[in-house]
C-alpha cells in the first residue's frame, strides 16, 4: 500500500507542474512524461486492483484513478450527470459469446464504467482517443495461464494503452488544436468490446461530429526488430499516406486494412467512423499473470506517444473521409468452431501465419508446433496471411484430424493436427 501511495503522490506532483515545460526544455518534458507513464502503469497494473475485471472493485478503483487524472489535467467531464463516468450494466443471465444485452434492471446484472474526459476547443469536430482499462481479474475467463487462479495485472494489456492516452491528454491540451478531443477509457473490452459497443449506441457527444478515432491496445512491448502495427488503415484514404509522411524511418510499420478486429476501434468503425488501432504485438505473457509492469518498454511507449501526437496534429482540420473495408467479419470468431490454440504474430508480414506463442495442452502443442513456426497450409487450404488462416479454421470441426504444413528454421515440415 505504501508503494501505491508513493505512485499516486508522484502523479499528483507531476500534474501540478502544469504547462511549465516549454520547447526549450524538451529533455525535461520527456523525462517527466516517462515518469508519468511508469507511474500510471505501476498503479493500474498493481496487485491492489486485482486485475481490473469488469464489474469488480478493482475496475472501479482503476476508473476512479483515471477520472482523477482527467480532472487534474483540466478535462471536462463528459460522462453522465456531469461526471466522468458512463455506467453500463449487462444481464449476465443472457450471456452470448457473439452479442451482449445491456440492461437497466439490477437483477442478474453486472455493471462497469467507461471514463470520459473532454478537451473542449469550441470546434464543430471531435477526435476520439481511447484505450480499454479492464483486464482478466483472476483469470477465470480468457486466461492462457495453466496454473491455479492468479492476479492478471495486464500491464501491457492494457495499462499501457491507458498510460499513452493520459500522456496524450497532457500533451494535446497545450497544442491549441482546432478539433476537440474526447478521451475515453473503455471497460469490458475483454468481455467482448462491451464498453465501446455501449458508447457508440449511447454516445455522450453527437457521433456525427466525430472526425476519427484512435485506439491504443497493447503498446507496451515495442521492439525495433518487430516494429509497430497500425490496424484498420482502410477505414479512411488518408491513413496510409499520413503515416508514411510522418514516419520517416521512426518505426518499422506493418498495417492491416480491415476495420474489424479484436479491439475497441471495431465499434467505432461499425458506426461509420474512421478508426485505427496501434499495437506492438502479442508475447509470451499475453493473458497471463506474468504481464507485469517491469516488462514494459517505457522508452518505446514514449516514442509511440510522440508519433500519435504528431498524427493528431497533422490531421487537425476538417473531417477526414470514411471508407468501408473488405467484409472480413466473414472470418470472425463466430464463424469457426476450432482453433489451433496459438497466439499469432500479428506483426509478421511474410507469407503464412507465424506462431508467437503456443497454448499448453491445446491442438498445436499436442502436434508439436512451436513458437516461430510459420503455418502455410491446413488441410487443403493454403495459408497466406491472418485472413486466410481464419478462413481455413471455418472449414474444420472439433475432433477432426487434418494435415498441416509449416516452416521451421527455413525448412518445410509436415504433420497432422487434431482439433480439440
Amino acid at each position: 500500500m505504501k508503494r501505491l501511495y508513493q505512485i499516486f503522490t508522484m502523479v499528483l506532483f507531476i500534474g501540478l507542474l502544469g504547462t511549465a515545460c516549454k520547447t526549450g526544455q524538451q529533455k525535461s518534458t520527456s523525462a517527466e512524461t516517462l515518469k508519468m507513464l511508469q507511474a500510471d502503469i505501476e498503479y493500474l497494473a498493481s496487485d491492489e486492483l486485482q486485475g481490473r475485471e469488469f464489474g469488480t472493485t478493482g475496475e472501479m478503483a482503476a476508473g476512479a484513478y483515471i477520472a482523477d487524472r482527467f480532472r487534474r489535467l483540466g478535462l471536462k467531464p463528459m460522462g453522465e450527470n456531469g461526471t466522468y463516468y458512463q455506467t453500463l450494466s449487462v444481464d449476465m443471465s443472457k450471456m452470448n459469446p457473439h452479442s451482449v444485452e445491456f440492461t437497466k434492471d439490477g437483477k442478474n446484472a453486472a455493471s462497469g464504467r467507461n471514463v470520459i474526459g473532454f478537451l473542449d476547443n469550441k470546434s464543430p469536430y471531435t477526435i476520439v482517443i481511447g484505450a480499454h482499462y479492464d483486464h482478466l481479474g483472476m483469470g477465470k475467463e480468457g486466461s492462457l495461464h495453466a496454473g491455479s487462479p492468479a492476479i492478471h495485472n495486464g500491464a501491457d494489456d492494457n495499462a499501457s494503452g491507458v498510460a499513452v492516452m493520459l500522456g496524450l491528454a497532457s500533451e494535446l491540451r497545450k497544442a491549441k488544436l482546432k478539433n476537440n478531443v474526447l478521451f475515453i477509457a473503455l471497460t469490458g473490452e475483454e468481455k467482448g468490446l462491451w464498453g465501446s459497443n455501449y458508447f457508440v449506441k449511447n454516445p455522450t457527444i453527437d457521433l456525427s461530429t466525430v472526425n476519427f478515432m484512435i485506439n491504443m491496445d497493447m503498446v507496451g512491448r515495442y521492439s525495433d526488430d518487430r516494429g509497430l502495427a497500425v490496424n484498420a488503415v482502410g477505414t479512411s484514404p488518408v491513413w496510409v499516406s499520413t503515416l508514411d509522411k510522418l514516419n520517416q524511418g521512426r518505426f518499422k510499420i506493418s498495417t492491416s486494412e480491415s476495420g474489424i478486429g479484436p479491439s475497441d476501434h471495431t465499434s467505432f468503425y461499425l458506426a461509420d467512423i474512421p478508426a485505427i488501432h496501434f499495437f506492438t504485438g502479442a508475447h509470451e505473457d499475453y493473458h497471463k499473470p506474468s504481464d507485469d509492469f517491469d516488462k514494459i518498454n517505457y522508452e518505446g511507449m514514449l516514442k509511440i506517444e510522440g508519433f500519435i501526437r504528431d498524427l493528431v496534429m497533422e490531421l487537425d482540420d476538417d473531417k477526414i473521409a470514411f471508407t468501408k473495408t473488405k467484409d472480413e467479419q466473414q472470418a470472425s470468431r463466430a464463424d469457426f468452431k476450432v482453433t489451433l490454440g496459438v497466439i499469432p504474430d500479428y506483426l509478421f508480414d511474410g507469407e503464412g501465419m507465424r506462431i508467437d506463442g503456443v497454448r499448453e495442452g491445446r491442438t498445436a502443442d499436442v502436434a508439436g508446433l512451436k513458437k516461430g513456426d510459420i503455418v502455410t497450409q491446413l488441410g487443403d487450404a493454403k495459408i497466406k496471411d491472418m485472413m486466410s488462416y481464419m478462413e481455413a479454421l471455418a472449414l474444420f470441426e472439433e475432433g477432426q484430424t487434418v494435415p498441416i504444413k509449416y516452416i521451421r528454421d527455413k525448412k518445410e515440415m509436415t504433420g497432422t493436427v487434431t482439433f480439440k
